[in-house]
C-alpha cells in the first residue's frame, strides 16, 4: 500500500505537535524516551500505512478482528494491542501482533502462552476501579507478572488509564503505576492519551497512546 503523501505530511506535522508536547514537559521524545503509540483503531489501513511513513511505526489496535484485518494490509508496524481482549480472541491476534499491553487474568495469561509462546506483554492495572474498561487490581500485578514469567511470556512493562477526575487524583494514580513499573523492574510504563499525555510524562510514561492528536476524530 503505497501512503497518500499529503496525509503523510498532516501527520508529520501533527506528530510534531505531540513531540512539542513531551517537551515542554521535560520529556524526550523517541525510543530512549517517550515513544509515540498511534492508535489507529476504527482508521483504515491506508492511515496507518500513512503513520508509518511519518515515522510512527508502533501501532495500537482495541479490537481483534480490526487488527487481525489491518496488520497483513500495513508494512512496517510494530502492532500493539490496547483493548480488552476476549480469551475466544487471542486467536485473531496471535499471528500479528507484536504486543499485547492488555494482560490483566490468568486465563489470559494461558491462552496467550498457548497461541503465541514466548509473546511480549505489559501488565495492565485498573488505576479507576471502574467496571468493564479492564485491568487487574494493583495489589494483584506482582502475582500476574509472576504468572507471566512462568507462561514464558515476556513482561516488557505495565499499562493503565487514568481516572476520570481532576488531575491531582490522576497524577496520583499515574505515579503508582511508575513506582509498580519500576518494582517490578520493566522498561515501560505504558500510560497518557491526547487529552492527559503531559501529565503522564511528567509521572514517567515511556509510552503515550495517542489517537485524536495525530489522527483527528475517530469514525
Amino acid at each position: 500500500m503505497t501512503p497518500d503523501p499529503e496525509l503523510v505530511a498532516r501527520i508529520v506535522a501533527r506528530r510534531a505537535e505531540v513531540e512539542d508536547r513531551i517537551r515542554d514537559v521535560g520529556g524526550v521524545p523517541g525510543p530512549d524516551g517517550v515513544t509515540i503509540l498511534a492508535v489507529t483503531k476504527t482508521h483504515p489501513p491506508a492511515v496507518a500505512a500513512a503513520a508509518v511513513a511519518a515515522g510512527l511505526v508502533d501501532l495500537g489496535e482495541n479490537y481483534a478482528a480490526e487488527l487481525a484485518d489491518k496488520a497483513p494490509r500495513v508494512s512496517g508496524a510494530r502492532w500493539h494491542f490496547i483493548g480488552q481482549l476476549q480469551t475466544n480472541k487471542v486467536r485473531l491476534v496471535a499471528p500479528v501482533v507484536d504486543v499485547v499491553q492488555s494482560v490483566d487474568r490468568s486465563s489470559l495469561v494461558r491462552e496467550l502462552a498457548k497461541r503465541r509462546p514466548g509473546a511480549v506483554v505489559f501488565v495492565q492495572v485498573d488505576l479507576a476501579g471502574v467496571v468493564g474498561r479492564g485491568g487487574v487490581a494493583p495489589d494483584g500485578a506482582l502475582a500476574l507478572a509472576d504468572e507471566c514469567h512462568a507462561a514464558g511470556l515476556v513482561v516488557d512493562g505495565v499499562m493503565g488509564v487514568a481516572p476520570i477526575g481532576d488531575e491531582a487524583v490522576a497524577g496520583a494514580a499515574f505515579a503508582g503505576l511508575r513506582r509498580l513499573a519500576d518494582r517490578l523492574g520493566v522498561r515501560h510504563c505504558s500510560m497518557g492519551m491526547s487529552d492527559d499525555l503531559e501529565l503522564a510524562v511528567r509521572e514517567g510514561s515511556t509510552m503515550i497512546r495517542v489517537g485524536t492528536a495525530l489522527f483527528g476524530a475517530r469514525r
